[in-house]
């Protein structure tokens, strides 16, 4: 097996109106199958994601998304995807609305600084600085980031892993590689991301919080 520091950053793939294709690049030993000097082969495993909602052997994709003649049309309002800028005596919060999950990571979390409704709906200031910091770091899918001094802060140093989340999207951190991902928006991050896998985002292959709507369930 590879050293980690030999090893390639793990890749999703968005297959076309399909299922998201995980790889790993860690080579495994084929167990009973060697070549003619005995020495054993080794290949890498992808895992097929589905992104359709349908399959019924979630969160693999089981084929379903021909079926139901999924697409993965982006139809997402592009005037959703500007960045918002709240301005705080200490650090700015970032926010844009375009890469937003609903996770609600964030008003449950700090409901003094993260209202619920109303424009605007976060106020820096009314909080400590490092729970607001602590706050904009459990956001998913990158839609919040911050800024002291004139520099944002934005990513974080963590383990390649994508997490699935209950009857939600997939979580994805540690920098995993998007394959040819449209067109970014404001602020994203390369590091976390939220992806479908409701199949009802207008914002494929990220998730905007559709599943809440269409009362997605993953059982």
């Amino acid at each position: 097996m590879s050293s980690t520091e030999d090893r390639k950053t793990p890749q999703i793939m968005c297959r076309p109106d399909g299922p998201y294709v995980l790889n790993d690049f860690i080579p495994r030993t084929v167990d009973y199958v060697q070549n003619a000097e005995g020495e054993q082969y080794t290949r890498t495993v992808a895992a097929s994601l589905c992104r359709c909602g349908a399959s019924n052997n979630k969160p693999f994709c089981d084929g379903n998304h021909r079926a139901i003649e999924f697409t993965d049309a982006n139809t997402a309002d592009p005037a959703l995807n500007r960045r918002n800028d709240y301005v705080g005596a200490k650090l700015t919060v970032h926010y844009n609305r375009a890469l937003c999950s609903a996770s609600e990571n964030c008003v449950n979390g700090l409901p003094t600084v993260f209202k619920s409704e109303g424009e605007p709906w976060i106020f820096p200031d009314d909080g400590d600085m490092e729970d607001v910091i602590e706050t904009v770091k459990t956001c998913p899918s990158g839609a919040l980031s911050y800024s002291i001094d004139g520099v944002e802060y934005r990513d974080q140093e963590r383990e390649p892993m994508v997490i699935v989340t209950k009857n939600g999207p997939y979580e994805v951190v540690g920098g995993i590689e998007l394959v040819d991902p449209p067109e970014p928006c404001e602020g994203a991050s390369s590091e976390h991301y939220a992806l479908c896998r409701c199949g009802a985002s207008n914002n494929k292959p990220f998730c905007d919080g559709a599943h809440w709507d269409v009362k997605f369930t993953a059982e």
